[in-house]
């Protein structure tokens, strides 16, 4: 295994992941260059890893000297916007606040690489930050993220959309709190068959159905995403496939 020992990695890109990777790579006693502003050339670095835009990665590789290793934190993207460079990927399966202090431990962490060294490089520096590596295959890139994408933004859309609902009923946010993370750790634990819960799974149908008017009067506008995520219920209750 790679030690990275006297080992810089210098970080281009000042956006939320670059700082908080910044953060986590000083914290875990590696020599950290950045967060760099894009354009750097990785002078004086033994590893380079770009927290840009993935439109951006190809100009931002394309600015760094040869020499070292250069990965990006994509978790759509491929290697082959870093060539010609030794290169990796290294994406947090982690959704990082605007302070961007948080800690990585036990987060998945996405790695690829172009040699041997490159991969382990990328799995050593997910280890160094407590993350668990796991690799996917390009074929397989797009979907794995959007996966990521329903699974942490989309859930927020889902929770803003609960929150508007609850607010037109008097409710404040912070009382729906301990319902969402006790489903989300039922989730965890059980699987989603299991932790549902609900008039959808109970059959009562009654229910639904009144709550589906409640929405409908009072906020149309978000009947769609009702009716599209009590089809998608209805389904997991019978053990279909989506």
């Amino acid at each position: 295994m790679i030690a990275l020992t006297d080992t810089c990695v210098a970080v281009v890109g000042r956006g939320r992941l670059g700082r908080a990777l910044g953060l986590a790579l000083h914290g875990a006693e590696l020599r950290v260059l950045g967060p760099l502003g894009r354009g750097a050339d990785g002078v004086g670095a033994d590893i380079v890893l770009l927290c840009v835009p993935d439109a951006a990665i190809a100009a931002a590789a394309r600015a760094i000297r040869p020499g070292p290793l250069v990965g990006h934190c994509s978790g759509a993207s491929t290697l082959a916007p870093l060539a010609p460079h030794e290169a990796f990927s290294f994406h947090p399966l982690m959704t990082v606040p605007e302070d961007a202090r948080i800690s990585f431990a036990g987060a998945g962490c996405a790695v690829a690489g172009s040699t041997d060294r490159a991969l382990e490089t990328a799995e050593t520096l997910a280890r160094r930050l407590k993350m668990r590596p796991f690799t996917i295959d390009d074929a397989n890139r797009e979907l794995y993220h959007a996966a990521a994408s329903m699974a942490s933004n989309y859930l927020v859309t889902l929770e803003a959309a609960a929150e508007r609902l609850g607010g037109l009923a008097g409710v404040e946010r912070d009382l729906f709190v301990p319902l969402v993370r006790a489903a989300v750790e039922n989730w965890a634990r059980l699987g989603a068959k299991r932790a549902l819960t609900g008039p959808i799974v109970r059959g009562d149908d009654a229910t639904a159905n009144r709550q589906r008017a409640a929405v409908g009067e009072r906020a149309p506008r978000l009947l769609p995403l009702w009716d599209a995520l009590a089809l998608q219920t209805r389904a997991l209750a019978r053990d279909e496939t989506p």
